[in-house]
């Protein structure tokens, strides 16, 4: 009976050891860290009563804070920021469909405000602005070197004023000069129309309205084709759509989709959350065609990669924005915010898209006409371009290298349309054939 407790006291003093051994350096490393934390919290201290005392003007302390908490969030990746108690009630504005401005949704990269995507019907999109463009100054004003928040708020006005902003483009040799009227935003989410038999779903954001809205024209189209069976099929158009609130993609997706994932996310601190489909399709199992372009962003880009993961669409167009990150907006103590980057999404095949976007099932280049009528392409950039972006943590070597070996050959196919067009459109159907099949 003695050896058994001898044996099991002296386990326990081993056992006492080596925990020792082990939480001993945890411990110290921990105490290293807060002394660090607090040291650089000192030394922040030091810095605001050193500017305070000692700059050359006077400085409004209140500015100064808000412009190291923006400094902060925005050294995190190009879309966490601070909001005022100003952008943080317009936010809040714009995501009920109707608010004042020019109609753009803009980023920031490499000190310079860049244009996602303009919004369809706006002051912004009737002007030319496009996804892509770099607003470099607000009536003459530089914006350069703004935060986010600053440069929004310098874009803001009266309803029924004017603004000349200043648009360097890719492909256009010189800045150029644009006037914008500002005006009352009212975001149509979804706009339905039937052509021929086939319905169109407009979809230009994901606000509140969203999913009502779709709901409701697809209602219109089935009722003015004279039933279901008179359509043939709907085409979603997600392109210049620069996202919005995750529960309507949800949702925009559900619509769709009977059973299964429809996108997953994961945080830091958990393995995140999973959002399936419930039964029950509006589109009642006709065919989809999906329409994305660099200015399909966040929202946009899990319904797509929702609906192309179960087969239930073909995707056509070009590669998305490549946002695959989702934002909180937590309110603080006053009327301000933060909006901080929390965690990332997937898609149902557990894929992120982050800095990588949508690869189209067919590749569409879209063309526009330049001022000698001869044909070139729109340049495009994306998340993968912006400085700080997170990065995508899911592809291993080979996956990456599967996945290009299959965007070049959609690409070759795309460009295939330069020498025999018809030839590349005979491709492509039987490519739409085969992913429906496959699938």
């Amino acid at each position: 009976m003695n050896r058994y407790l001898i044996a099991a006291f002296a386990g326990g003093l081993a056992g006492i050891v080596l925990t020792t051994q082990v939480a001993g350096p945890l411990i110290a490393q921990e105490t290293e860290r807060q002394r660090s934390t607090f040291e650089h919290l000192n030394l922040f201290g030091e810095i605001f009563d050193r500017i305070r005392a000692g700059y050359v003007d006077e400085v409004d302390e209140r500015e100064l804070i808000e412009a190291a908490i923006s400094g902060m969030l925005s050294s995190l990746d190009p879309h966490s920021s601070y909001l005022p108690p100003e952008a943080y009630g317009a936010m809040r504005v714009q995501t009920r469909g109707e608010f004042g401005g020019l109609g753009i949704e803009v980023t920031m990269e490499d000190g310079v405000v860049k244009v996602v995507s303009p919004i369809d019907g706006t002051p912004a999109y009737e002007a030319g602005i496009q996804a892509g463009d770099y607003i470099t100054h607000v009536d003459e004003e530089s914006m350069i070197g703004l935060t986010l928040e600053n440069a929004v708020e310098r874009m803001r006005g009266p309803v029924g004023s004017e603004i000349v902003i200043t648009v360097v483009r890719e492909g256009v040799d010189e800045p150029f000069d644009v006037t914008i009227v500002r005006d009352t935003i009212q975001i149509t989410a979804v706009r339905a129309r039937l052509e021929g038999a086939v319905g169109i779903l407009r979809i230009t954001t994901f606000n509140d309205q969203t999913f009502r809205n779709l709901r409701d024209g697809i209602g219109d189209i089935i009722s003015e084709a004279g039933g279901i069976e008179n359509v043939d099929g709907f085409v979603v158009d997600l392109r210049n759509n620069p996202g919005g609130l995750l529960q309507q993609a949800i949702r925009v997706s559900d619509a769709f989709l009977e059973r299964g994932e429809i996108t997953s996310t994961r945080s830091r601190s958990s393995t995140g959350e999973r959002f399936n489909a419930s039964p029950g399709d509006l589109a009642q199992g006709r065919p989809l065609v999906v329409l994305i372009n660099a200015g399909s962003a966040s929202a946009s880009e899990i319904v797509a990669g929702a609906l192309q993961d179960h087969g239930r669409a073909v995707v056509v167009g070009t590669r998305s924005f490549g946002k695959g990150s989702v934002q909180t907006i937590m309110q603080l103590r006053g009327d301000d915010a933060i909006r901080l980057t929390t965690s990332r999404y997937y898609t149902p095949s557990g894929r992120s898209i982050q800095a990588l976007g949508v690869t189209p099932d067919i590749i569409v280049e879209q063309r526009t006409v330049a001022d000698n009528g001869a044909e070139r392409r729109r340049p495009a950039r994306s998340e993968a371009d912006l400085r700080g972006r997170l990065e995508n943590d899911t592809l291993t070597e080979q996956e990456r290298e599967m996945l290009q070996r299959e965007v070049e050959q959609r690409e070759r196919i795309s460009r295939l349309r330069d020498e025999d067009y018809q030839l590349a459109f005979a491709l492509d159907l039987i490519s739409g054939v085969a992913v429906f099949n496959n699938r």
